[in-house]
């Protein structure tokens, strides 16, 4: 499974996905609304905090993805309806 972190992580969490088998990692930070979708295909999850904003048009680029993980509290950068179909 390969996994996008797209948002500031602490390194233990980095730590934790890399040393999980069968997880490929990449962290990929300070990347424009574009840049994102224009990868976001390549990944069956997303990894992010307050700065990654997971909007139905980048769910829709999001063809592999099969979950969204966010690291803190709230929800209000994720599109809920949109990443639940």
């Amino acid at each position: 499974m390969k996994v996008l972190v797209s948002d500031n992580l602490g390194e233990i969490g980095i730590e934790m996905f890399e040393e999980t088998k069968g997880l490929e990692v990449d962290v990929n930070t300070g990347l424009s609304p574009d840049e994102l979708k224009a990868i976001i295909g390549d990944y069956d999850a997303l990894v992010i905090r307050s700065a990654t904003k997971v909007t139905a048009d980048l769910l829709g680029a999001a063809k592999k993805l099969k979950v969204v993980g966010r690291a803190g509290i709230g929800l209000d950068n994720v599109d809920i309806p949109e990443a639940t179909k």
